[in-house]
């Protein structure tokens, strides 16, 4: 039996008033589908051409209207603006997850939007008059927690928990902030937990939704992530960082279509968004490139062959002394220098290299290979000299100092690049090789280097 969508129009346009109640119901007829989005689309314009026209209170309660659904449709700027102008409890509070909403998607934005400390500020104030004017006290709190942790002030959200705990026992958006607070604590697997706990009491609740598919997605269970992203995508307003993670994952599983799919709404979703459009350019052309997993695969074990340190084979002391002097570590160093090098260095003679040619061969490798191929395969860091220990403390950052994107992070991972000294040892063609990694991805790592004055080999 099919399910008989919920009367927008009658929620909207046929009541003068909109109450809290009224939102969840809102929530819900949105989660059925295209139909409702589409329905709801045609009620703002009608809303639209009653505030033209409408006076004084009449326009408060339209643009109470105008912001909540904006908001659930995912335009939140126009919500701000919208609540901005009405009144009462139920507008101070959505105005306050709307600036929140924005914060979160600061990451996402051009660098040119206002920063997210404005909007937690804002958020703070809304939330403070929707309380003071009648709206639900914990749930009021709950909010304010969350825009303390994201603030930084753990400790003052983590006391406002504390004294919520027992009255809200039975609360999913308690137990989504309590996740949300052992996650930046660095407690995954309670974070996880509270997430799980606050989706068994609210499976609509967002928010655990998306942070339950991020942390299946730092862990590599793409089908888990992909799960969770996909059942954010039911209930609005879906957020930035669904889309592009999602989007990310499905061309992860060579899923070009859907990924594209969700590209595309981004930049439509916000035609300012320059990096969305960069993701549809990216994804469109994913769309014709041939890809073989096949040759993935043995790129990936050349890789790991090249990086086999020559301390695992039994050497002549003559021998191993020789590439210590030279500051040869792997078979793919050898594979970067000629044998009439390795002739030169002193103590080495013919002995010597042909217990070092015998050793590459079993690998399928010869001395000097890269070199003949252009230098192609030059992967691991290796300290300059004369560097200061500041410069050098600078080298070995982790690489997810650089806090990058979901694709531009994944790329690290196949190429295995751990610090940044390893980074700016890579070509730019080099990362562009990586799957998935286009010209989005390489100004981005670039535009992080820059900020600790790196950049890529070859720049």
């Amino acid at each position: 039996m099919t399910e008989s969508l919920i009367d927008l129009r009658a929620l909207l346009v046929e009541r003068e008033d909109f109450e809290g109640g009224m939102v969840g119901k809102l929530r819900e007829g949105l989660a059925q589908g295209g139909p409702q989005i589409r329905n709801l689309k045609e009620i703002l314009d009608t809303l639209g051409k009653r505030l033209a026209v409408a006076a004084g209170p009449q326009q408060k309660k339209i643009h109470l209207k105008l912001g909540i659904a904006n908001y659930f449709l995912g335009h939140i700027r126009a919500a701000v603006e919208h609540l901005q102008k009405a009144e009462g409890p139920l507008a101070a509070f959505w105005l306050g997850q709307a600036h929140v909403t924005l914060g979160q998607a600061r990451p996402y934005v051009d660098a040119s939007e206002a920063d997210n400390t404005d909007h937690y500020e804002a958020a703070v104030k809304a939330f403070d008059k929707a309380e003071k004017s009648g709206y639900a006290a914990q749930q009021v709190q709950l909010q304010r927690a969350g825009v303390l942790r994201l603030q930084g002030h753990q400790g003052d959200a983590k006391a406002i928990l504390n004294k919520l705990k027992d009255a809200a026992a039975h609360n999913a958006e308690y137990y989504y902030q309590e996740g949300a607070v052992a996650e930046t604590d660095g407690d995954v697997p309670r974070a996880a937990k509270y997430y799980e706990r606050a989706i068994e009491l609210e499976p609509r609740h967002a928010g655990a939704l998306f942070r339950l598919g991020f942390l299946n997605d730092l862990q590599g269970n793409d089908h888990e992530a992909i799960g969770y992203y996909e059942r954010c995508l039911k209930y609005p307003p879906v957020g930035k960082g669904v889309l592009y993670n999602l989007g990310v994952l499905y061309e992860d599983n060579d899923m070009y279509d859907k990924a594209t799919d969700c590209f595309r709404r981004l930049a439509k979703a916000d035609p300012r968004d320059e990096r969305a459009k960069l993701f549809v350019k990216d994804s469109e052309a994913s769309l014709s490139m041939y890809y073989s997993p096949e040759d993935e695969q043995q790129n990936v074990a050349f890789r790991q062959v090249m990086e086999i340190p020559i301390t695992d084979f039994e050497l002549s002391v003559r021998s191993r002394n020789c590439l210590k002097r030279m500051n040869i570590k792997t078979l793919g160093d050898l594979t970067r220098v000629t044998e009439s090098q390795l002739l030169a260095s002193k103590n080495f003679g013919e002995t010597s290299l042909e217990e070092i040619r015998q050793i590459m061969g079993s690998k399928g490798l010869r001395i000097g290979q890269s070199l003949e191929q252009g230098q192609q395969y030059e992967f691991r860091y290796r300290p300059q000299q004369n560097l200061s220990p500041e410069e050098q403390a600078v080298l070995n950052k982790p690489v997810s100092d650089l806090n990058l994107s979901v694709r531009a992070r994944k790329c690290m991972n196949r190429l295995n690049i751990t610090t940044l000294g390893e980074l700016i040892q890579r070509t730019a063609d080099e990362l562009l090789e990586a799957k998935n990694f286009g010209m989005t991805s390489l100004n981005e790592v670039r535009d992080r280097l820059g900020q600790y004055n790196l950049k890529l080999r070859g720049d």
